[in-house]
């Protein structure tokens, strides 16, 4: 209601509007300066009004200032939410896919962003599935839509989000069942106030049983230095997010972490009532999503050594 206020005061004759970055202190009078500057460049011929303003810059400032004011967004934020170019819905996606401007009247990088983000879940439709796959460099002649469909399909229901490691994994391992090479058998932590945080972890991994301990900066930096001597895998944790999912003595602790690994990023998500045990599901989830992909390239290089002979 706001952003309609303004504008009709724009076509009024207004010329100075007060805002801010995300709409920090809205309750002042300021409106979300980003739900202003994008319409009147989106219809600016409309309204017959221009600014000064670098239109590139809006997603990161936005990000910058969340930040700093530890004032995180919502995902349904207009503009700058990270659903704003996001699309799930199987009939969005190949509307999208066919026509932008069917659902987008502004471009993700009209405010910064490189693309729509077509997010691959149980209601995407196979355009969305076979756009991906071709957008990683994959033909249609390389793997069989209708089986990848229905194992994508499977596999979705389970996990909600899938991604291009998963893909992959279903059209080239050709299993709708997510094999778990790494599994959590037992675990350990040893912490205090005046104690080095220490971690004693046993990992099956694949017919193999794995031990080994490590120490740590707290019980889950010990767990994860502890699964890295196992795993062996260059491993970098590039976030790592805690939120609790329920209330009292039910509830569970969801870690929701992104690790990088030879040049490429890996989701995954633990839900455990013991944080360090949630966060030590996320991280073996993550192995097996590293697993996987590395045999899908074992596999793909293999085939591609069998064609050149």
């Amino acid at each position: 209601m706001a952003v309609a206020n303004s504008i009709t005061a724009i076509q009024a004759g207004a010329r100075q509007v007060e805002g801010t970055i995300n709409g920090l202190g809205e309750r002042a009078g300021n409106w979300a300066l980003e739900e202003i500057i994008m319409p009147i460049k989106v219809r600016q011929k409309m309204l017959a009004v221009t600014t000064n303003i670098n239109h590139q810059e809006i997603y990161r400032t936005s990000q910058l200032v969340s930040k700093l004011c530890n004032a995180p967004l919502t995902a349904n934020k207009a503009i700058v939410g990270s659903n704003a170019f996001s699309h799930y819905s199987g009939i969005h996606q190949d509307g999208v896919l066919k026509n932008r401007e069917t659902y987008e009247i502004m471009t993700p990088a009209s405010i910064g962003l490189r693309e729509t983000q077509l997010n691959l879940t149980s209601r995407s439709g196979r355009a969305a599935v076979r756009h991906r796959m071709t957008e990683m460099g994959y033909q249609d002649t390389n793997y069989n839509l209708e089986r990848l469909y229905e194992a994508f399909l499977h596999l979705a229901d389970k996990k909600g989000q899938i991604f291009d490691y998963d893909l992959e994994a279903l059209a080239f391992i050709n299993q709708q069942q997510e094999p778990e090479f790494f599994r959590l058998a037992y675990f350990s932590i040893q912490s205090g106030s005046n104690l080095l945080a220490t971690a004693t972890i046993k990992i099956i991994c694949g017919d193999k049983e794995k031990s080994n301990a490590a120490t740590g900066n707290g019980s889950v930096d010990a767990i994860y230095q502890a699964i890295n001597k196992i795993a062996k895998y260059p491993i970098k944790l590039i976030s790592y997010q805690l939120s609790a999912k329920g209330h009292g003595n039910e509830a569970l602790g969801q870690v929701d972490i992104v690790a990088e690994c030879f040049g490429r990023r890996f989701h995954s998500i633990g839900l455990e009532t013991d944080i360090v045990e949630s966060s030590a599901m996320a991280m073996i989830n993550v192995l097996n999503n590293i697993w996987r992909a590395e045999l899908v390239k074992k596999q793909k290089n293999h085939s591609n050594t069998e064609v050149v002979q």
